[in-house]
């Protein structure tokens, strides 16, 4: 190397890890000579492997086992939970808080750097849609899809126990937001666990559930073809889910969802996974970006007209020269992700060392998505296929694609014991608020987000 490196990764997402975990392979012997570092600030030690959340919701794979702890498969880097919050690159700095900034009173760190890497990933596009904020769920972390999982079985409780047929009804009524990968797979497996969890009710039948899907376009799940979404829906709508194209959701307030084709749904569970935008990390730094705020890249992926800064993933608008029209970026998903983050590191690598830079260029292969347990729907290699084979190649693809051994080995073996089981149908809401009882009795009153229920998770 030409000089000592320090390198910063903003982000410890698909990205973040992956370029991390292919630096530490590529500089194994300039970190042990401490000619460079690596530090990856993030603001959660794990990353979570965000095609597995539906079925962490659905409660076929343990959420433990859809994270990858950090601190485990990057030994040497510095692993900081903290949150990027400015960069000016132009004197090389990042400002971060961590977990212990408030406490220490100090306000946020300044933390200097030689190389850049950002891909801090992206966050939920939300519409000032009233009762949004108050009332709905997001599903891109693993507490939202566990939180969301108890949600739905509590829903099913309190269904179950009221005399009140509003409550009952609002109770047992669920709409989601959203008619891509996020939110067709959530709706589809908490559909298929909650219609099996019915059982277990002596006056809840399955007919009684009210599922409803909207969706602001005249398509859903794009990315399989148009064909396979024509399935899908046809396929959602024979389980009796209400799936309404063209629509936007108009209002939540007062756990009323009022649609823009008149209809209005009284619900305790509003869905929003209506799409995302960048990281707000983004517009705080001095770094060139698109009309629709993710950075400028070049094919080598290093951001456009600065030098010693780099970015993939959602982050980044990375040129598509695989495409027959100009101007078209790779689509910010975990296929293009993972292998960005693969070149990057080595293009890192090369730049330190004064090795010329190779161009990311990879075309996409096709999608795959889960419809329930035994359903799916793909579109892989211009070959479209639905129902079982679907289903098992979404597994196969996913399973081969989750980081470490040991991730792989424990799915597979959860998936075998539940061919094998019956499904959990336990909400524990408790764990959302794990104070609230002994509050209680201590004789104190329960905190302000445990909404005086030591037990619920609404």
């Amino acid at each position: 190397m030409k000089e000592r490196a320090r390198i910063l990764v903003v982000g410890g997402g698909y990205v973040g890890m992956y370029t991390a975990l292919r630096l530490q392979r590529q500089l194994r012997q300039e970190i042990g000579r401490g000619e460079a570092e690596i530090t990856v600030v993030t603001p959660d030690p794990y990353m979570t492997y965000q095609p597995f959340l539906p079925e962490a919701a659905a409660g076929a794979v343990s959420p433990r086992h859809v994270v990858v702890p950090l601190r485990r498969v990057l030994p040497h880097c510095r692993i900081v939970a903290g949150e990027v919050t400015a960069i000016d690159h132009a004197r090389r700095t990042a400002t971060l808080t961590t977990l212990a900034t408030d406490e220490e009173g100090t306000g946020p760190r300044r933390l200097t750097y030689d190389e850049l890497v950002l891909a801090p990933g992206s966050v939920s596009r939300t519409l000032p849609i009233p009762g949004l904020a108050d009332h709905a769920i997001g599903f891109k972390t693993v507490e939202e899809a566990i939180g969301l999982r108890n949600h739905v079985i509590e829903q099913m409780d309190i269904a179950s126990s009221t005399r009140d047929p509003a409550i009952r009804d609002a109770a047992l009524t669920f709409v989601f937001v959203g008619g891509g990968f996020a939110g067709v797979e959530a709706l589809a497996e908490l559909e298929d666990m909650a219609r099996y969890t019915t059982r277990y009710y002596h006056n809840v039948k399955p007919e009684d559930l009210k599922w409803i899907l909207v969706e602001a376009s005249d398509r859903i799940l794009p990315e399989v073809g148009e064909d396979m979404g024509r399935y899908t829906v046809s396929e959602l709508r024979r389980r009796n889910i209400d799936v309404r194209l063209g629509t936007r959701l108009e209002s939540c307030a007062d756990r009323v969802a009022v649609l823009s084709d008149g209809a209005r749904f009284p619900t305790r569970t509003v869905v929003w996974t209506a799409g995302v935008r960048p990281h707000p990390v983004l517009a705080a730094s001095d770094l060139p970006r698109t009309e629709r705020g993710r950075l400028k890249c070049t094919p080598e992926l290093t951001v456009e007209g600065v030098t010693h800064a780099w970015a993939a993933g959602d982050a980044a608008a990375v040129p598509d020269v695989t495409a027959d029209r100009p101007g078209t970026y790779t689509a910010p998903n975990a296929q293009h992700a993972v292998r960005q983050a693969k070149l990057l590191g080595d293009n890192i690598a090369r730049s330190l060392r004064g090795e010329p830079l190779q161009t990311y260029a990879h075309t996409y292969v096709g999608s795959v998505a889960s419809l329930g347990l035994h359903k799916g729907v793909a579109h892989i290699y211009g070959r479209k296929l639905k129902g079982y084979p679907a289903w098992f190649m979404h597994r196969a693809y996913h399973l081969s694609r989750i980081p470490t051994f040991n991730r792989k080995a424990r799915v597979l073996a959860e998936w075998t014991l539940s061919g094998l089981f019956k499904r959990e149908i336990v909400s524990l809401g408790s764990l959302e608020h794990p104070r609230a009882e002994f509050e209680l009795a201590a004789g104190g009153k329960p905190s302000d987000e445990s909404s005086g229920d030591p037990k619920g998770s609404s």
